[in-house]
């Protein structure tokens, strides 16, 4: 049995945090795990900074609230799920995810969950450390095979560890650092990249 495994942002939908930034004129909300690896540190100056500004769940909710998956991505995945099970593996939170899962047909989402204290975030709880690469070993525990794509340095764990790993227009220095994934531009070439693997590996 093959199983796919997605991350979210950046293949799915658009980076919510930059979604943020955009719609609070912060720019300090730019950064992604594109830039930081470290999830954690990330995270922290994220609070520090939604804190400094003020903004607290309910803002940030509004926000996702405009946002919509990226061209194609809903038919893709509808494609994908005609041949694979498929799961989303990411690292981002229910309270910002799920209202973005009605838009692609209510897929599984792992991801982790925010601390939110009278609607301020006051931190996060992680379902674990390295949740993508654990979870992709979890599956494979149960003897499924698993095909993995995300875009950024914290999707590289799944990846490594899934039986194929597939780069979705990831930038640069990703590419640079790890030449030997394959890389997928848009959803067709994706859709080959899925194919081929399942060939090779299923």
């Amino acid at each position: 049995m093959l199983v796919a495994c997605l991350d979210l942002e950046g293949v799915l939908v658009p980076e919510i945090w930059i979604g943020v930034a955009e719609w609070t004129g912060i720019d300090e909300l730019r950064l992604t795990t594109r830039d930081i690896s470290d999830y954690d540190e990330l995270m922290r100056h994220r609070l520090r900074v939604l804190d400094a500004h003020g903004i607290g769940l309910a803002q940030i909710q509004e926000v996702i609230a405009t946002m919509a998956p990226l061209p194609g991505a809903a038919a893709f995945l509808d494609w994908l799920r005609e041949r694979f099970q498929v799961v989303i593996l990411s690292d981002t939170f229910y309270e910002f995810g799920m209202p973005l899962m009605a838009h692609l047909g209510h897929p599984t989402l792992l991801c982790h969950r925010l601390n939110v204290v009278e609607n301020r975030i006051v931190g996060y709880t992680l379902r674990q450390t390295d949740q993508k690469t654990k979870a992709v070993a979890a599956l494979q525990s149960l003897n499924l095979t698993v095909i993995a794509s995300g875009d950024s340095y914290n999707d590289t764990g799944m990846l490594t560890q899934a039986q194929a790993g597939i780069l979705f227009d990831p930038p640069a220095s990703v590419v640079a650092e790890f030449p030997h994934f394959p890389v997928a531009r848009d959803y067709d070439q994706l859709r080959v990249a899925f194919s081929e693997a399942a060939a090779r590996v299923g």
